[in-house]
């Protein structure tokens, strides 16, 4: 396998000007004690809830990132293609800095997710099933109507924006030993990870992807990036059938270990964050904290960090999820 350059990499430098950047833009999120899983594993155990940023989700942090530059370059209007969360921070992003945004989003797409974008004032373009869909929609449509694309990962502004959820981490722990990110295109892990990794070398940088969408655990497996034929699973945020290009590189250079969770597993983990930490996170964002719940004493070194990535579930969904009201 050919790793890239140095040069090909985001830079540490290219994060923190995003950080600079995103002062007063985004929530600086907590690092939230799991006293039940420090006691279970035998070390400390946090949280990153970007479920409390705003819109829900970290995606705001790469979107700002992107779009402030694509505005610096003349866009006076954006698209992208999303199944949600990326949709509703470039919408948020727009409306902040007064541009049109046009998302194009899945049939599939749950509906607190549209209804989100809309109350953002972004445009909703329904387009397929697929990233593919979604992609070749969005690309027509710019050209049509000028717009400039924002792309939700395979971009060094989204990877660098991204990567300030790592930068927070070690200015908050930095003694940290181990650090989970979920893996949807790969634009938050891929920017975690080169964060930690350039800040805490002898950290552990764990990913986590479901069963049923294991994109970049499989190309971990095979020495080379693959596209999955198709995906499933009640993570709509981790569907992707491949992570990004540009990610891909930074994920094999900066990450150590590529681990899969059950749909099952991360219900629970969404019933456990309610219950036990007191957040709203949608499945997606309990990836993470699903595979630790079935982690064991001593398995892992400490400090450990998990990122929560988001939190864009409303009350029929959780209750669809869980089972009922009761």
């Amino acid at each position: 396998m050919t790793v890239a350059s140095s040069s090909e990499f985001v830079s540490l430098e290219s994060i923190r000007a995003a950080a600079a950047d995103l002062v007063g833009v985004a929530v600086r999120t907590p690092l939230l004690p799991v006293d039940p899983l420090s006691d279970q594993l035998g070390t400390l155990v946090f949280v990153k809830p970007e479920s409390l940023q705003r819109v829900g989700a970290f995606k705001l942090r790469g979107a700002y990132t992107l779009v402030r530059r694509l505005v610096r370059e003349g866009a006076t209007g954006v698209i992208t293609y999303s199944s949600g969360n990326h949709g509703q921070a470039v919408a948020y992003v727009a409306k902040r800095l007064g541009l049109r945004a046009v998302i194009v989003m899945p049939e599939t797409v749950p509906e607190a997710k549209r209804k989100g974008v809309e109350r953002l004032g972004g445009e909703v373009v329904i387009a397929g099933r697929t990233s593919a869909d979604r992609y070749n929609r969005a690309k027509e449509l710019a050209e049509q109507q000028g717009l400039a694309m924002a792309p939700p990962f395979d971009h060094e502004s989204i990877i660098a924006g991204q990567g300030t959820v790592g930068l927070e981490i070690v200015e908050d722990c930095p003694e940290v030993g181990t650090v989970c990110v979920p893996v949807g295109g790969g634009g938050l892990s891929s920017g975690v990870a080169t964060a930690v990794k350039s800040l805490v070398p002898t950290a552990q940088v764990i990913t986590v992807e479901p069963e049923g969408a294991a994109k970049f655990y499989t190309s971990r497996q095979k020495g080379e990036r693959v596209v999955l034929e198709r995906t499933a699973s009640i993570a709509d945020g981790l569907i992707t059938l491949s992570v990004g290009v540009l990610n891909y590189r930074h994920l094999v250079r900066y990450t150590d270990r590529s681990v899969l969770v059950s749909d099952a597993a991360m219900r629970e983990a969404v019933r456990f964050a309610l219950d036990r930490l007191k957040l709203v996170v949608e499945p997606s964002g309990a990836a993470t904290l699903a595979w630790l719940m079935a982690q064991r004493m001593g398995a892992l070194t400490g400090p450990v960090v998990a990122v929560l990535s988001g939190g864009n579930i409303e009350w029929e969904g959780l209750t669809d999820l869980l089972g009922g009201a009761s």
